[in-house]
């Protein structure tokens, strides 16, 4: 913040900074060479001329001396100074450190939890997907083993109909982690967006992450992409993302470590340090 001083004998002329055009040709000289990648080679020659002039002008328009012009002051305009003062600074959050927020969080075993929660409900409507549009609950556990399987990628539909333990054992890696993945990412982001998190955490980032995966999964499962039902797959993911966002926003909130010192932080024993509320 400034304040600013009226001189009692402003000058009848000041020294400006002299207009030029040079920065505008060198900048059309620049998006001319580019357009001559994709048009033509001497539209690129064109644009570099200009460029190089642009250029060459503008330094010399300082230097090796600033080129100024006088420019007439109005007789009744008074020269304004600045006057420097005091800056007024943020104000700091408890114990001397700066307030950061989230104030409160959600502890890593509610995302943990709500991943779990989840993983059973999504693994839920995968059993009732295969068994009533394939007739077998194992299609779709098997469509997920084949992200991990090279066997199963031109496997027929009788054989991912059928059951497999390892394809089951793969598929189950496969879905634990990702469930448990996202589930500690439901509990890190929620707290940062605490309003509306049933519909954020529920609708919108399940439609996401399910058009992330429909433009990506031809490289990561072909034969996922070639046979997945995509609205069983959306509802899949929204139920996930529901039972997730409800068991996380539903658990206790820890605050955070930030309103303390750094040495009660990094787990050093320091009396005294500790705030008189919380012993």
């Amino acid at each position: 913040m400034t304040e600013v001083s009226k001189s009692p004998n402003p000058p009848s002329v000041i020294a400006s900074p002299a207009p030029t055009g040079m920065p505008l040709l060198a900048a059309a000289g620049i998006a001319l060479a580019f357009t001559g990648l994709v048009t033509s080679l001497i539209v690129s020659v064109v644009g570099i001329i200009l460029a190089v002039t642009g250029f060459t002008g503008w330094f010399r328009e300082v230097l090796p001396r600033e080129h100024r012009e006088e420019v007439a002051v109005d007789g009744q305009a008074e020269e304004i100074l600045p006057v420097r003062v005091t800056v007024a600074h943020l104000q700091v959050g408890e114990q001397g450190h700066r307030a950061r927020l989230p104030l409160q969080v959600h502890p890593y075993s509610a995302g943990i939890k709500g991943g779990i929660a989840g993983g059973f409900v999504m693994a839920a409507i995968a059993v009732v997907h295969g068994t009533v549009l394939h007739g077998s609950p194992w299609y779709t556990v098997n469509l997920l083993a084949a992200a991990g399987m090279a066997s199963l990628t031109t496997a027929s539909a009788a054989t991912l109909a059928a059951f497999s333990l390892k394809a089951f054992m793969v598929a189950l890696m496969i879905h634990a982690i990702a469930s448990l993945i996202i589930g500690l990412l439901y509990g890190v982001l929620l707290p940062m967006l605490p309003r509306y998190p049933i519909l954020l955490g529920g609708i919108v980032a399940p439609l996401l992450w399910s058009g992330l995966l429909w433009s990506s999964m031809n490289v990561i499962d072909p034969l996922f992409n070639q046979r997945v039902e995509w609205r069983w797959f959306a509802l899949g993911q929204i139920a996930f993302g529901i039972t997730a966002g409800i068991v996380v926003a539903r658990s206790e909130k820890i605050r955070t470590l930030q309103h303390l010192p750094f040495a009660l932080r990094s787990g050093i024993e320091a009396p005294g340090l500790e705030p008189e509320d919380s012993q």
